[in-house]
């Protein structure tokens, strides 16, 4: 009898569309304003470090929750941005990156059967660690031209089977960012429920215009039912190091560990050692992040400005939303892979974020943060649409 190969546990999930668009534009030559990476170097201090900490002999496994000097590190920083006092040994976890936290987080709280509610656009790996888990993403949609958060839609979708609320601030497609008001508004929501949050804040030092990054780690009511995730690999200019880390309070965390000690156990050690002399040393890196991007935003828009794409307002992020529609009525998977083949310029396409687009919307994602010589040839090309 020939071997049966049982249903797939994830019917709909293909490969990404970040590995699709990186891979056509390395086919057709394309600059890459699709997948969010920095193409300039990491500071010169962590490599530095990172090489020191392999000299000393941190080759070896790091302890399970991360090495002692870096959760401590972590916490120090909470306090720092934030005036959260965190416990570094219960409410502190390393993980290899945050998209591993994310997926360790939903599967210690979510059981099959329950729901949990996420805001579209929302981040790609978001579904399938939910359906993994047995449990049904239910989504909600965020203004289709300002991504702001309708609460009382969201009001309207828990059930008694809401185990699980997702947030994303500064916002991955759209930069958008929570005000304050808005964590008013979700505490008010969540008062007097056994519903948990997670806080996806990896572009939490990235934010612009003297705006202030409203972390869950200020807000206690919120703070006592969240995992708080973050990256280093945003903050410190290094993706491919995949490092990154989850706050929660101590019962939370303690089952949190029990899914990242069976998932991956533990994290790259040399990295951690070089992320702590980071964090402790050189304060003013996250401190100056925004300013360094916002530099780049305002150039890369106005630049834009001399194209017929129209740039959307970006709060926060490193990523510009431009509206197409002046160009072309293609849908948006078809007019990036237009756009990459025809004219050498690789975008994301809005629509793989929601489980339902809205009618006509025409917005591709581009990525800025990005050498001055990258975005200017993309640029020379993008002046010819």
């Amino acid at each position: 009898m020939p071997l049966q190969i049982p249903p797939t546990k994830l019917p709909r999930v293909g490969t990404t569309i970040f590995t699709v668009m990186s891979q056509l534009a390395a086919e057709h030559g394309a600059v890459n304003l699709g997948q969010g990476f920095p193409d300039f170097a990491v500071p010169q201090r962590l490599v530095d470090e990172l090489d020191a900490a392999m000299r000393a002999g941190h080759n070896q496994y790091a302890p399970m929750t991360g090495v002692p000097v870096l959760r401590q590190a972590i916490a120090g920083k909470a306090l720092r941005c934030y005036g959260a006092q965190v416990d570094p040994d219960s409410e502190v976890t390393v993980t290899s990156g945050a998209t591993e936290a994310i997926f360790n987080a939903i599967h210690a709280v979510v059981r099959p059967g329950e729901e949990v509610v996420v805001l579209d656009p929302a981040y790609d790996c978001y579904e399938p660690a939910i359906d993994l888990a047995g449990a049904r993403a239910v989504h909600v949609p965020l203004d289709p031209l300002t991504f702001a958060v309708d609460w009382d839609r969201v009001r309207s979708a828990i059930t008694p089977k809401t185990r699980l609320l997702m947030v994303n601030s500064p916002h991955n497609p759209s930069g958008a960012m929570f005000s304050a008001d808005d964590m008013r508004a979700l505490a008010d929501l969540l008062r007097g429920t056994g519903i948990l949050l997670i806080s996806d804040e990896v572009y939490e030092h990235i934010v612009f215009d003297g705006r202030r990054h409203e972390s869950v780690l200020r807000w206690p009511e919120l703070r006592e039912r969240a995992f708080v995730v973050s990256s280093f690999g945003k903050t410190y200019h290094c993706t491919g190091w995949k490092i990154g880390y989850a706050i929660a309070p101590a019962a939370l965390t303690a089952e949190f560990r029990k899914v990242h000690q069976y998932n991956v156990f533990c994290t790259f050690a040399p990295a951690q050692h070089a992320f702590a002399a980071m964090i402790r040393d050189e304060p003013e890196h996250d401190e100056q992040l925004g300013a360094f991007y916002q530099a780049k935003r305002d150039r890369f828009r106005g630049q834009l400005l001399g194209t017929r794409l129209r740039p959307l307002p970006v709060p926060g992020g490193y990523f510009q939303l431009v509206d197409y529609s002046a160009v072309s009525d293609l849908p948006d998977h078809e007019f990036a892979k237009w756009l990459t083949v025809e004219k050498g310029v690789a975008a994301i396409p809005l629509s793989p974020f929601y489980e339902s687009p809205p009618p006509g919307q025409r917005l591709a994602r581009l990525c800025f943060a990005k050498n001055e010589a990258t975005l200017d040839a993309a640029i020379e090309r993008l002046r010819e649409l």
